[in-house]
């Protein structure tokens, strides 16, 4: 087994040809800052060289593969070099500032070999962007997947959601933030499928033991085929604009607001109150969606 114990965000291992990348920001919720995301990308392409490697694994560590986007400022720990940086600011800064982002994530698209999405707990948000650019996602049955920051914050910075939800559950998930469970998910092709949180790890091992039996010339050649006719129908443009469209919607009223509120009230409060009003915030795949007064989701026999 090969450990690599330089990163700081990340943890990194390549077994069994297959690597795995932990998101290993437990403290936080494994919030994508740019710290981690510039480290995943250097992990990937790393996995991509390593001929020993057939498929990269991606999961995150404590209780959750990620709750979202950093909301700390990304720059604050990088050291001043006299160089005068994008404050980001307009809405020029701010596309270039997500693009940086997206294209971090992006790698899991380009490279060569396939990749997992393993996820467990709560995966929200950028998580679900990260999430979107794995070849195969792979969820515990009670996971909870959704964009509740599209309530009041802005749109998407990528947009994979439509070409593995169709347009109606994207639109019903992101016109309102709702979540739904892993089960769930997998019924409107966010995921491949859904396990029993207990086999969640066995299944996604499982599958990369399947890769590792094949050529990774011809594990390569079978992704990008697919991935290209994903482009043809413009899957690659529509992430490009995804970003510009995130930086519009940041003008609008309530996401001027919310970064107000959160400098006032703190991000904690500022998140419950925006919340509140949706209940439990889970839509239903199946069934009517029947709520008691609090806005929660009763059992579909009640």
């Amino acid at each position: 087994m090969a450990d690599k114990s330089t990163y700081e965000h990340i943890l990194y291992e390549v077994d069994r040809n297959r690597a795995r990348v932990t998101l290993n920001r437990p403290k936080q919720r494994n919030a994508l800052s740019l710290g981690l995301l510039e480290e995943f990308q250097a992990a990937l392409w790393e996995a991509d060289d390593d001929q020993s490697v057939h498929s990269v694994i991606i999961r995150g560590s404590g209780l959750g593969f990620s709750a979202g986007y950093d909301l700390a400022p990304s720059r604050s720990s990088r050291p001043d070099d006299g160089v005068k940086r994008r404050s980001g600011r307009g809405i020029e800064d701010d596309t270039w500032g997500l693009e940086h982002f997206q294209r971090c994530m992006r790698t899991l698209w380009e490279m060569h070999k396939p990749s997992i999405a393993q996820i467990h707990g709560h995966c929200l948000a950028g998580g679900t962007d990260l999430a979107l650019y794995c070849d195969i996602v792979i969820a515990a049955d009670d996971a909870v997947i959704g964009f509740p920051p599209l309530r009041n914050m802005g749109a998407p910075p990528n947009h994979m959601w439509l070409y593995h939800c169709g347009p109606q559950w994207t639109k019903r998930l992101l016109l309102t933030g709702d979540s739904v469970s892993g089960e769930d998910a997998a019924r409107i092709g966010f995921a491949m499928k859904s396990v029993p949180p207990e086999f969640l790890e066995s299944e996604v091992e499982g599958l990369a033991d399947r890769f590792a039996l094949v050529d990774t010339d011809l594990l390569a050649a079978n992704k990008r085929i697919v991935n290209l006719g994903m482009e043809l129908m413009g899957a690659q443009t529509l992430q490009r604009l995804a970003a510009e469209n995130d930086a519009k919607a940041h003008t609008a009223r309530a996401a001027r607001q919310v970064f107000k509120d959160f400098a006032s009230k703190g991000v904690k409060q500022t998140i419950t109150e925006r919340d509140a009003p949706f209940g439990d915030s889970r839509a239903r795949v199946i069934g009517p969606e029947r709520r008691d007064a609090d806005g929660r989701l009763l059992p579909p026999s009640e």
